[in-house]
């Protein structure tokens, strides 16, 4: 659905409690199957955690996931110990941010509080009670695991130095073909295309007020796939999941009413209220994206292809030409230079570039440019059109780590292999003084943990 701002992946985990709640006997529901220390885990627990994981990764759990997925519980029942006793303190600003984020999206993906409580069995309030507890747990573990883990003490060249030394070849890790790289950036005319879609949605908000079906519009024109099949239908959700300039516009029309041309980042819209309860909508659209034409892209290309010629003759150094002729504002002012605008690195792994820019470039040599290629920015959800030459300013290979070459990259694995240990050994020591219980029926797992393994066959004796 094209008009979500989020896809509603966080409810797998609520929606597993309900899928076996309607499965099994209140009672089995109910039964605790560990203690440790204070704090207890059911078997509703165990279950719906492995009920996200089948719904995550697509297969059916079985006794092996079961015990995994138990020992990972316990373990985040000692860091919530641990937690407590240091009086850690739980974000309530973003626990509460992180809360209606989760009840927005159930009332969305379920039709609204009614059907959440349905579903449920049980009262909004109460659902909200529940999730807030989890979520505070939660927070609190994570907070537990960050703080043993950043007391470990830094590294110091001398400490990756030893490392690299004493591990087996075979160990160390494979750093991936990077590269360094600079573009030339030409944007098509985007104002004549978004012009020209806006008077293809004008005429057919004019066929609809003069009473052509929005429904039926909407399965013929509008380039939201997965609304465009129901007739443009959004289904009733939070304000909340939408664009702001969306949700605005559909919560100030009355049902029925067509809307003005409403514009996002996914695009131009009309909008068609049916139904408003509280916060939440249900709402009908016809999404249309600019489109860019063969000349657009021939003018961009004829550019380009001459700033290339002029660039491979030494007639001007690639960075002044970014300056003088990219369109790109990121780059334009370093001489074209790329950074991945997620790390701010200028050396892009493969998975890391736009496969458009990928594929212009793979078989090139150091300081070769690539041919003009259409492309995408990256602004908005998707990008946008953008057309490119891209010169492979620096290649390194793939390669064994060395501490010469991938000092960075070789002390963040010993950081987080330092971090894990003290973390795993955390677990350890906790485990020789805290009081563990596991139901006999988990007899047969193999745990990871002497402890676990203990304490379970103390219960089945």
């Amino acid at each position: 659905m094209k008009a979500l701002k989020v896809i509603l992946s966080g409810l797998l985990a609520v929606l597993a409690s309900a899928a076996y709640a309607q499965t099994y006997p209140q009672g089995l529901v109910n039964k605790t199957i560990a203690v440790i220390g204070n704090e207890m885990i059911t078997m509703s627990q165990l279950e719906q955690e492995l009920q996200m994981q089948r719904m995550q990764a697509g297969f059916y759990s079985d006794k092996n996931m079961r015990c995994e997925m138990l020992e990972r519980l316990l373990e985040a029942k000692l860091f919530l110990m641990q937690a407590r006793i240091d009086s850690l303190e739980v974000s309530n600003d973003m626990v509460d941010s992180e809360l209606n984020n989760r009840v927005d999206q159930i009332r969305s993906q379920l039709g609204g509080d009614e059907q959440v409580e349905e579903y449920f069995g049980k009262p909004l309030y109460k659902l909200r009670q529940e999730w807030r507890k989890s979520l505070e747990e939660s927070s609190l573990t994570q907070q537990m695991q960050s703080d043993i883990a950043s007391k470990v003490p830094d590294l110091t060249p001398h400490d990756v130095k030893e490392y690299m030394e004493n591990a087996d070849p075979d160990d160390l890790p494979v750093v991936p073909i990077r590269y360094q790289l600079s573009q030339i950036c030409i944007y098509p005319d985007r104002e004549a295309a978004a012009l020209a879609v806006k008077e293809k949605l004008l005429d057919i908000r004019e066929r609809i007020l003069n009473g052509e079906k929005f429904a039926t519009l909407a399965r013929i024109y509008s380039e939201d796939p997965g609304s465009a099949r129901r007739g443009g239908e959004l289904g009733m959700a939070s304000k909340s999941i939408f664009w702001p300039a969306f949700s605005d516009a559909a919560m100030s029309l009355k049902p029925g009413i067509i809307s003005q041309i409403v514009e996002t980042p996914d695009g131009f819209h009309l909008i068609e209220v049916l139904e408003k309860k509280g916060d939440m909508f249900n709402a009908r659209h016809i999404l249309m994206k600019p489109q860019y034409t063969a000349d657009d892209m021939n003018k961009a290309f004829k550019t380009l292809d001459s700033l290339r010629t002029e660039l491979l003759n030494g007639a001007v150094t690639f960075p002044l030409a970014a300056r003088y002729y990219s369109q790109d504002p990121a780059t334009r002012t370093n001489g074209g230079q790329m950074a991945d605008p997620n790390t701010g690195s200028s050396y892009f792994e493969i998975d890391q570039l736009k496969p458009q820019d990928y594929r212009a470039i793979k078989d090139l040599k150091e300081g070769e440019i690539s041919e003009p290629v259409e492309s995408l920015d990256n602004e908005g959800r998707d990008g946008n059109t953008v057309y490119k030459i891209i010169k492979v300013d620096k290649i390194i290979p793939a390669h064994t780590a060395t501490f010469e070459n991938d000092f960075s990259q070789i002390e963040g694995s010993v950081r987080q292999e330092k971090a894990m240990a003290a973390i795993n050994a955390f677990v350890d020591e906790k485990l020789k003084t805290t009081k563990v219980y596991i139901d006999p029926i988990f007899a047969d797992c193999d745990f990871s943990r002497e402890g676990w393994k203990k304490a379970v066959s103390q219960a089945a004796e």
